[in-house]
């Protein structure tokens, strides 16, 4: 698995994996046959799909039907009880790897923000790339600044998470999960816990990452960003795959009946 137990040390250049460090449509992530139970619970059956660079996959579908746990088994935060998943045609599923350096290359950003409330902004978007990627604090300084910029959070980096709305603890998930310069980036309804009037500005951030073709795996409530922001929808329910397609497809002419009746639910607010 190249990269994955490679460390970066010193003031060595960042490498280019951030908008494309594979060629583009390369395939980055694939996932074969994966299913997942709690006990007696099956809550993911037979899961199969792939991710390449530039692709935006939103994944869709009522809660508690297995999206989250998708993006966990994806992150090595669950471990599937059977199927694969093939990152670079590696299976990390049954490999011993660097959980810390895999989660450095295939990010996750959280509902929950998951920020150090003892760490400032800045404190919060170093650590990782000083305790992981083991760059020194002035290169970690430099990048991370770089990416609240990007985010519109630089003017905060003296503030704890506590001295900020939902929707700015968030925009700090995305710029801290972004400095560590992954090759596919999850997010794990990055919305759900915010203020209606906190979502646009959030969104806004996912929307110009869409733009700059970062590889991204989104589950999300949000299905006017999945209609106009994703290169590829996957409809799930019941731990299953039922639908996936272009967003066109998904959206306009959808096969599943179960898909047609949760967009029609959707449609009408």
């Amino acid at each position: 698995m190249s990269g994955v137990n490679e460390r970066q040390t010193g003031n060595a250049a960042p490498q280019s994996v951030l908008y494309g460090g594979t060629a583009a449509g390369e395939e980055v992530i694939q996932i074969r046959h994966l299913s997942k139970s709690f006990g007696s619970h099956e809550v993911l059956r037979d899961i199969d799909f792939s991710v390449s660079t530039g692709d935006v996959t939103c994944i869709i579908g009522a809660s508690g039907s297995g999206k989250s746990t998708l993006l966990r088994c994806i992150n090595l935060l669950e471990t599937p009880t059977s199927g694969e998943i093939l990152y670079h045609g590696t299976n990390i599923a049954a490999s011993k790897v660097n959980a810390a350096a895999y989660r450095a290359k295939v990010g996750m950003v959280f509902q929950n923000f998951n920020l150090f409330n003892n760490m400032t902004v800045l404190g919060n978007c170093m650590v990782g790339q000083t305790k992981v990627l083991h760059k020194d604090k002035e290169a970690a300084r430099q990048s991370a600044l770089a990416y609240l910029e990007k985010v519109g959070m630089e003017p905060y980096i003296n503030a704890k998470p506590r001295q900020l709305s939902g929707g700015q603890k968030q925009r700090v998930a995305i710029a801290r999960a972004l400095a560590m310069e992954p090759e596919l980036l999850l997010f794990d309804e990055p919305t759900s816990a915010l203020d209606p009037q906190m979502v646009g500005e959030v969104l806004d951030v996912m929307k110009r990452l869409v733009q700059d073709g970062l590889t991204m795996i989104i589950v999300t409530h949000e299905m006017a960003f999945a209609r106009d922001g994703s290169s590829h929808v996957v409809y799930m329910a019941d731990g299953i795959i039922e639908e996936e397609g272009s967003p066109e497809q998904i959206f306009s002419s959808p096969q599943n009946p179960m898909t047609r009746e949760f967009l029609s639910r959707f449609m009408r607010g």
